[in-house]
């Protein structure tokens, strides 16, 4: 544990502390076989019952890349889409873990979007969670992938589905402004956004949403972080406390998960983890989809976050509440014990 906290310092200050480091627990296989991996996964798709194990065993240990490799093989070799294949043999949780891994991280974060506005009713909690805890390039990515893959503009379906200052705060976010990181800390613009949130918020009677939107979609994370800090010399109550009583609903929830992403990302993704294996009712939706799109970007950090604030590994408590082959697929995913 203390070994792997160490690497990620390190990490860290050897990308000085701008671009986020990657921090996987999925990555390339080594002395990987495409041609090898397509004939037991074939094998395992025809065998009477389905050999789901094989499946999850190779495709969880593999990267995006290489599973890429491994469908083109498939189809040669079966004359066969590897995904339809794939939802002709598994279902429910397993099938929509593995589903996931045959899209790219931006290719899943794209399609759990779009699965979140379709139909009757948004899932904002989703909606939410996804928007507001993507960094600027992660946003410029998915939307154009979102392009590619449904023809639509992302910020259109967003303000198709959603409305008034909640679909203004996710639009403005989904637009990319945010500043970028710099080593130059300007105390006085910091004092300025500070001072501004008091002052349109709690200070007087409505809220100002659109400055509060402005400051918190375009300013850096890390000014922001200082903003925060700032923002107790003025008022009595901190940032969040000031976002629940100035705001309400699905623009209060967005204004909440964005403090938490801003000030720890990491903590965040784990904490929703955690809430969603409390309790007799697990949310596999939930779990699936943090797993499945941090499992190639920073899961590693969303482990160690996870046991340091809950006491208990994200493995202990994935193997406690959940089961089968779900249990198994998520566990690779997640890699070992902290």
């Amino acid at each position: 544990m203390a070994l792997v906290s160490e690497y990620l310092t390190k990490l860290t200050l050897s990308y000085g502390g701008e671009r986020e480091p990657k921090c996987p627990t999925v990555v390339a296989a080594y002395d990987f076989n495409p041609e090898v991996d397509a004939a037991k996964i074939e094998t395992a798709i025809k065998t009477k019952g389905v050999d789901e194990q094989t499946i999850i065993d190779i495709l969880t240990r593999r990267s995006y890349l290489q599973r890429s490799e491994i469908a083109f093989e498939y189809e040669k070799r079966a004359k066969k889409d590897l995904v339809s294949a794939l939802k002709g043999a598994l279902s429910g949780s397993l099938e929509h873990l593995i589903l996931g891994l045959m899209k790219s991280t931006a290719q899943y974060d794209a399609f759990e979007l779009k699965a979140s506005m379709k139909g009757l009713g948004t899932d904002e909690e989703s909606l939410i969670e996804m928007v507001c805890s993507r960094n600027k390039e992660e946003l410029a990515e998915i939307k154009k992938v979102y392009r590619e893959m449904f023809k639509k503009e992302l910020e259109k379906d967003i303000s198709g589905d959603t409305s008034g200052d909640f679909a203004k705060l996710l639009l403005a976010l989904a637009q990319g402004k945010r500043e970028e990181q710099s080593s130059v800390v300007d105390y006085e613009k910091i004092d300025n956004d500070a001072r501004t949130l008091y002052e349109t918020g709690v200070k007087r009677k409505g809220t100002d949403v659109v400055t509060w939107i402005s400051i918190f979609s375009e300013r850096s994370v890390s000014h922001l972080q200082k903003v925060f800090e700032r923002y107790k010399r003025y008022s009595p109550y901190d940032i969040k406390e000031s976002i629940r009583m100035e705001v309400k609903g699905d623009l209060e929830k967005s204004f909440l998960t964005l403090v938490e992403c801003l000030e720890n990302k990491h903590l965040y993704f784990a904490s929703r983890l955690s809430d969603a294996m409390k309790g007799k009712s697990v949310k596999d939706k939930i779990i699936t989809r943090i797993i499945v799109s941090r499992c190639e970007v920073d899961l590693m950090k969303v482990r160690i976050e996870f046991k340091r604030n809950f006491g208990r590994s994200l493995h202990q408590t994935i193997s406690e509440h959940t089961k089968g082959d779900y249990q198994r697929a998520l566990l690779n995913l997640v890699g070992g014990e902290d």
